[in-house]
């Protein structure tokens, strides 16, 4: 069997009424020029939808079959022992050229009990927000069912809802039961658990292409809904340069941010999970296996097979980049 290597995928665009061009400005993606696209779905397991790698001598097989051939070899013996055959994160990024709907996720007992899924526990990094640009998360006050579909019905859900204007590099951690929606101008990476199901609350009155109202799920949404109201919304963590920062860690999966313009040495031994790099500023090179040298480009993905335990990265200039993995289990959680 040849040896693992950091592996590419090909982006999955995704048009979407809310979206944009913007994912070329901000990431250099590669976008037809007439369609919205509003995700770049970078690194999928999810059914119908399976990333397929584009470099190496791998290229043109998706990441099932990877996990297929290679096992704990590709994503971790633990991690595999877990998830099996079933990649456990879905990695995106997301242009909000207009407000996303307002809509909530369940969680691993709904969503296992209704659709034979995995929940959806999420996480966003800002990546760029034009000037007073806001997203929603949570509940401004701890409310009853009775309350909210009082404010939904009378078309004045927005009020109830926590608003937070964002900026580049603001985190927001969105557990499986929090209301959200990005607004506009805003584009972010999205580090989500293996799910693609959504219950869409509220979509502003908006109507598509031949003026049909998109559907709504006010009553499988009712029993997904977290009702209380939180003291604070946004991840706080603090960036180090050249150093590997932790923004926060979950039950399903931990993210770093690594700030760097000189060389940084990455050990993984310990870990026994595979580790995705999405390069969200600067151009670096990715040193493994002593000799060999891979490029990395602001706005690709690349993922870190787990039997590769150490990396060398070299910046070409300054150079961010968000770390994720899968945490030991466990592990305490720090989502704040």
């Amino acid at each position: 069997m040849n040896e693992l290597y950091p592996l590419k995928f090909k982006s999955i665009l995704k048009e979407k009424i809310w979206g944009g061009q913007n994912l070329k400005s901000c990431l250099n993606k590669e976008l037809p020029t007439n369609k919205n696209i509003g995700e770049s779905w970078e690194l999928s397991g999810v059914k119908d939808n399976i990333s397929i790698i584009e470099n190496g001598y791998l290229a043109g097989s998706n990441l099932q079959e990877l996990i297929e051939v290679y096992m704990g070899d590709l994503i971790g013996d633990r991690v595999f022992d877990q998830f099996g055959l079933e990649f456990p994160l879905l990695i995106k990024f997301i242009d909000a050229n207009d407000v996303l709907s307002i809509q909530v996720h369940p969680d691993d007992e709904l969503a296992q009990k209704r659709h034979n899924s995995f929940g959806k526990t999420e996480m966003w990094y800002v990546v760029h927000a034009e000037k007073d640009a806001e997203l929603i998360s949570g509940f401004k006050h701890k409310i009853d069912k009775d309350h909210y579909l009082h404010h939904l019905k009378n078309n004045e859900l927005p009020k109830i809802l926590n608003s937070e204007k964002v900026k580049p590099g603001d985190v927001f951690y969105i557990p499986a039961g929090r209301v959200h929606a990005i607004g506009s101008g805003i584009v972010l990476a999205e580090i989500q658990q293996t799910s693609d199901i959504t219950y869409r609350i509220y979509d502003w009155d908006r109507k598509d292409n031949d003026g049909n109202s998109r559907d709504l799920h006010t009553d499988m949404a009712l029993d997904a809904i977290d009702f209380k109201a939180y003291d604070s919304y946004k991840t706080i963590y603090k960036a180090h340069n050249n150093r590997t920062s932790r923004i926060l860690t979950s039950n399903y999966f931990e993210t770093n941010i690594v700030e760097f313009n000189d060389v940084i040495e990455k050990n993984y031994n310990r870990l026994d999970s595979f580790v995705i790099f999405m390069c969200i500023e600067g151009k670096f090179e990715i040193n493994y296996n002593e000799s060999e040298t891979i490029p990395v480009e602001k706005g690709e993905t690349i993922l870190i097979p787990a039997v590769i335990e150490h990396l060398i990265l070299k910046p070409v200039v300054l150079c961010k980049l968000l770390e994720v993995y899968i945490p030991e289990p466990g592990e305490e959680e720090q989502t704040k």
